[in-house]
C-alpha cells in the first residue's frame, strides 16, 4: 500500500479538494475551521472544546491533545457540555464530525467542524497523542481512506 500511496501523492491535493467540497455540500449549515486557525485558537487563552467524533479504536491510536471522545450528541450531552461552548469536531476526513456538527447545531450547541480533520492535521506535522504520550500513528479508517495520510517515516 506504501507504494501506492506513494504513486498517487501528486494527486492527492485534487483528492483533497474534492472531499473538502463533498463534506461542505453535504453539511452547507456547519460551520468550518482550517487546521491553522485552530492552531491559533489552542494557543489563545479560552480555547474550544475539542470533540473526536470517531469510533473508540480510533481515537486510541491518536488523537488532538485535549480532545475527548464523543460520538453521539447523547454523549455530548450525557457529558454536560453547555451548549454555549464553541465545539470543534473531527474525525478522519471531515464527513462524520460534520454529520455530528448539523445534529448538535439541532440540539443547540455551537459545533465547527475541522475542515480535513484529524488526516490534514497529521499530515501537517501537527501533534498527537496516545495514551497521554506523543505519536505519529493514525488510524487509517481504511484502506482507500487511507491514501489520503503522508506515508510516515
Amino acid at each position: 500500500m506504501v507504494w501506492l500511496s506513494f504513486i498517487l501523492s501528486p494527486l492527492r491535493p485534487l483528492v483533497w479538494k474534492g472531499v473538502k467540497r463533498w463534506v461542505g455540500q453535504s453539511f452547507p449549515s456547519v460551520e468550518s475551521i482550517s487546521t491553522a486557525a485552530l492552531a491559533d485558537w489552542l494557543a489563545q487563552d479560552d480555547p474550544p472544546l475539542l470533540i473526536d467524533a470517531r469510533r473508540e479504536a480510533e481515537y486510541a491510536v491518536s488523537h488532538l491533545p485535549q480532545a475527548r471522545h464523543a460520538s453521539t450528541v447523547e454523549a455530548i450531552e450525557a457529558a454536560g457540555i453547555a451548549k454555549e461552548l464553541p465545539i470543534v469536531l473531527y474525525c478522519s476526513v471531515g464527513y462524520r464530525s460534520a454529520r455530528l456538527g448539523q445534529k448538535l447545531q439541532a440540539a443547540g450547541y455551537r459545533a465547527i467542524n475541522l475542515e480535513g480533520s484529524l488526516f490534514q492535521w497529521a499530515n501537517e506535522g501537527r501533534s498527537l497523542v496516545a495514551a497521554g504520550q506523543p505519536t505519529r500513528q493514525v488510524h487509517p479508517y481504511s484502506p482507500l481512506w487511507q491514501l489520503l495520510l503522508k506515508p510516515t517515516e
